[in-house]
């Protein structure tokens, strides 16, 4: 069902730094001309590309189109956050190019036409108020609190004091990822739904007793406690070597194969695909693929 995607290169968007660009010693080309021809390559490319879905991919869609924007000035690169499901419903009815997704799609997603593009690997990381004292949990631990068997942290170790179950809303893919690999649609028991990545981050800074999960990259600047997971930490080389168990895929969904989608759009996931894009990626605190 996760399948990592190949990035494809078509015939149609061929730019003059991958003809003719030679160094002086073989085609007495100089390093002023192949600037000249690199920033005229970059000005071909024009158009329109927007994005909607998950706000846990707010940090990498920001980045991505500004970077993106920089290198071609002459496409625009729009992003709206609007929650996963609502961005693949979006790109399945054509009204974007790029549904963000923070989980992998559904069978009935993928029978619209809609094809799951995997760009990076993002580890779903458990915050507690800083002031706990509990440190590491169990995955059955974890699964108590969410299903409300484990009521109180005294239960795991922890002080007497009543456990704030802190969720995502119906239809995040933060929310689908961590029930669906806990078992757990359906099952939560929440406290409070919150309807984006960084409203958790802040009831969990702000409650004494509260537990919350988000995307990993979002912890880094945050004034919260990360839990451990079967004593594993949440870090991208746990993520990438498996240890860690609660990570899912960071999903850039198209209408039909990339190869069928619009120049400027293939350019966008051949950036991706890049050295430059996997820099991009590792620098928001995401896992590259490569």
């Amino acid at each position: 069902m996760k399948k990592i995607f190949k990035f494809l290169l078509t015939t149609t968007l061929v730019f003059t730094t991958l003809v003719g660009c030679g160094t002086s010693g073989t085609n007495g080309t100089s390093g002023t001309e192949q600037a000249k021809d690199t920033n005229e390559s970059s000005t071909e490319l024009s158009g329109n590309i927007t994005m909607n879905g998950s706000t846990s991919m707010e940090k990498l869609s920001n980045s991505l189109s500004e970077v993106f924007m920089q290198k071609y000035p002459n496409v625009t690169v729009t992003a709206q956050f609007t929650g996963s499901s609502s961005g693949i419903e979006a790109v399945a009815n054509g009204t974007v190019d790029i549904g963000n997704s923070s989980r992998a799609l559904k069978e009935e997603e993928k029978q619209k036409g809609v094809v799951e593009n995997i760009v990076a690997l993002d580890g779903i990381a458990i915050i507690t108020h800083q002031d706990n004292t509990v440190s590491d949990l169990t995955l059955e631990q974890l699964k108590g609190i969410y299903d409300g068997t484990i009521k109180n942290w005294s239960e795991i170790g922890g002080e007497d004091m009543g456990i704030v179950v802190i969720g995502r809303e119906a239809g995040s893919g933060t929310r689908g990822a961590f029930e669906e690999i806990l078992d757990l649609e359906d099952k939560c028991v929440y406290s409070q739904e919150i309807d984006s990545t960084g409203a958790v981050v802040g009831k969990v800074e702000s409650t004494p007793g509260s537990i919350g999960y988000v995307s990993l990259d979002v912890i880094h600047n945050a004034t919260v406690k990360p839990l451990k997971i079967n004593t594993i930490e949440p870090t991208a080389d746990n993520i990438k070597s498996g240890e860690y168990v609660l990570s899912r895929p960071f999903v850039m969904a198209t209408k039909g194969e990339i190869s069928e989608q619009r120049p400027e759009v293939q350019e966008l996931f051949n950036f991706l695909n890049s050295e430059e894009g996997k820099t991009l990626i590792e620098k928001v605190g995401l896992v590259s693929l490569n």
